[in-house]
């Protein structure tokens, strides 16, 4: 990015505006299915998470992510759900990041858009595949961009997770409200040395 009168003007380096139909791209996209704990995923989540058109594809120049209630089984756990949880291939210190989403509703949805630290260790996840997992969360720090609890249906949150000297959880967090009009609307933030910006929603 460049600074012209006062303001930033950012180069794009890395998108996807899911053009075709089917599969998604797996050269930017990564399916995080691995149970990290082998029974269960955080939050309290009880869901399988797959790598199954049936739950994730592109059409229509949007990715679909589909949480579907069926009895599903795997890595030796049965779980009544299923839904889709993608990694990007791709990361950044500072910068712009927009994702344009339309979101569910209803209590028990809690649709999520996150940057984690490249070097998180989480069994399963893509850094981690790659080798960069070295460090615990909260430590290697959370950016929550747009979260969407279904049991709040008037406001979007976004936060900031850290770690104290003792690696005890800190949080910021900033609540927006939701238009609940069942409409695409453009998520982001502005990120740099000082601190990240949210953009929620731009439009």
């Amino acid at each position: 990015d460049i600074c012209v009168g006062g303001s930033i003007e950012y180069t794009l380096i890395w998108n996807d505006e899911f053009d075709g139909n089917g599969t998604i791209d797996s050269s930017k996209w990564f399916h995080q299915t691995q149970l990290p704990n082998g029974n269960s995923w955080y939050n309290n989540e009880i869901q399988h998470y797959t790598d199954r058109l049936d739950n994730s594809y592109v059409s229509d120049g949007t990715l679909k992510i589909v949480a579907k209630k069926e009895t599903y089984t795997d890595q030796g756990q049965t779980k009544e759900y299923t839904s889709a949880r993608l990694n990007s291939k791709y990361a950044i210190t500072y910068g712009k990041v927009e994702i344009r989403a339309k979101l569910p509703e209803g209590i028990g949805t809690w649709p999520a858009i996150w940057m984690l630290g490249q070097n998180i260790s989480e069994p399963g996840a893509y850094w981690q595949t790659q080798g960069y997992g070295t460090t615990s969360w909260p430590s290697c720090g959370e950016i929550d961009i747009m979260e969407y609890v279904g049991n709040s249906p008037d406001e979007i949150l976004n936060t900031l997770h850290f770690a104290d000297k003792f690696d005890n959880h800190q949080y910021i967090e900033s609540s927006t409200p939701y238009i609940q009009d069942k409409e695409f609307h453009l998520y982001g933030i502005e990120w740099d040395e000082n601190n990240p910006r949210p953009l929620i929603p731009a439009n």
